[in-house]
Order: structure tokens, then sequence, then C-alpha cells
């Protein structure tokens, strides 16, 4: 495997009684696409949650990102260190036109006198080559998000993320909800990203999705690891079994 990005160790979360997730040591490489697969309630946004500084683990616990132990209190944290968290809803602001929501918040600006002024001439110039680099063709540049297609947003959220040079992009259900064409839309842009030198963590429930990509699969049950394996070492149907803990019919 290559070079480690991230590793988080002996990550535990309770919530009063209940331990959502124990002891998990979660891995990822440079340019490594890395599965976290499991079913409802095994541990999947806690572990996330924890990484991008949106809830902190028990003690005990320690993250380290390009082999320093880091702290992430916060998701600021987070994002300074270059970890960029992308949802199935993408905050994209659907009002807003294309360039505009790639720069939302970190808007270009040139100055006149004392006067700072929003540079929409290099936001629509990076926009255009953002979007031919990505795949998305013949789209007036005013066009409101809201008018694109599930997978279009989706990747418009990725691009934004390798825009910025965040080093490690996380996926949650990215393709939850769309359709076929969109699918593999996301997909080829998740390997397109990993070319690029980028690592992914891509979570999901569908295991034929993450199949088609990932170089390696980590598997939570009930809050527990109970997998991590390179993909060319098992198939489907195995990763299905180390799922629901039991072999299939």
């Amino acid at each position: 495997m290559s070079t480690e990005l991230v590793r988080m160790e002996n990550m535990s979360k309770t919530y009063g009684r209940v331990q959502a997730i124990r002891n998990i040591t979660l891995s990822v490489g440079v340019g490594e696409i890395v599965g976290l697969v499991g079913d409802n309630g095994a541990g999947k946004s806690t572990l996330i949650k924890i990484l991008v500084g949106a809830i902190q683990a028990n003690p005990g616990g320690r993250i380290f990102f390009k082999g320093r132990e880091v702290k992430i209190a916060k998701p600021i944290d987070a994002i300074n260190l270059g970890i960029e968290s992308i949802y199935q809803e993408s905050s994209l602001v659907n009002q807003l036109s294309i360039p505009r929501n790639l720069f939302l918040g970190r808007e270009p600006v040139k100055h006149f006198g004392p006067f700072a002024y929003m540079d929409t001439a290099k936001m629509n110039a990076e926009a255009h080559a953002l979007l031919k680099q990505i795949g998305i063709k013949r789209i007036d540049l005013k066009t409101p998000i809201s008018n694109l297609s599930g997978g279009e947003r989706q990747s418009i959220a990725i691009a934004r993320a390798m825009y910025f040079e965040k080093d490690l992009i996380i996926l949650d259900e990215p393709t939850n909800q769309l359709g076929i064409e969109e699918i593999q839309s996301v997909l080829e842009f998740v390997v397109k990203a990993k070319d690029k030198g980028y690592s992914t963590i891509f979570i999901t429930h569908n295991i034929h999705h993450i199949y088609r990509v990932a170089d390696r699969i980590v598997v939570l049950r009930t809050g527990e690891k109970v997998g991590d394996m390179k993909k060319s070492d098992t198939t489907i149907e195995q990763i299905e079994e180390i799922i629901i803990g039991k072999k299939l019919i």
C-alpha cells in the first residue's frame, strides 16, 4: 500500500449506555480509495464524524495525518488539514450559479484602490476549465445548481474539493438516489481523483458500487471493525457475508 495519509487509532464513542463504535483503527494511504461499508447502525457515520470534527471520540483514541498526531476538535480543523467531506446534498446552494458554488466562501477578489470586488471573471474562467476537466459540457455557467442532475451536483462538489487541493475526500453515500448514468459519472470521477493523487473514503451500503472503484474495503458491524482487505483478495459475496455475520445461502 502507498504511504499512509491518515490513521485513526483505537476510536471509541459512547452515547450514554450505547456503544456506537469500539476500538476501531482505520488507515487511508496516499492516493488510495477505501470503501467503508456496513449495515445501518454499523458505526460508519460515527467514525467519520470523529474524523471531520463533528463529534469527539472517547478518550484514548489518536488521529495521525501525514505521520503527525493531530487534534480535530471541530470541522474547521479537518478542513485546514486538507479533509473535505461531501454528503449527498453536497452542501451546495441551489439558487447560486456553478462558479459561485465552486468558490463558495472562498471567492477570489480583485482590488481597486481601497475597494475589493469579487473576481467574477476569474471564477468563470476557472469554472469553465474545471467543468471541461470533469466532463460536464454544454452547460451555461449561470445555470443554478438546482437545474443540474444529481450526478452533476456530486461531481461539482468533488471538483471543489480537488480545486482547493484537499488531500482526503470523504464521500458519504454519494450514489444514493442517483440514476445509472449519474452513478457512473460519480464513480468515474472518484477514479480521476485517485489518478491525481487524492485519497478517498467512500461510505456506502451498496457493495456493488464501491467494489468497482475501491483499492481496499473496510467492514464495520455493530460498532466494530470486522474486515479490512484489499479488493483483489475478496469478492462481493464474501464482503456481504462479513457485513451480515453469516454465510449467504
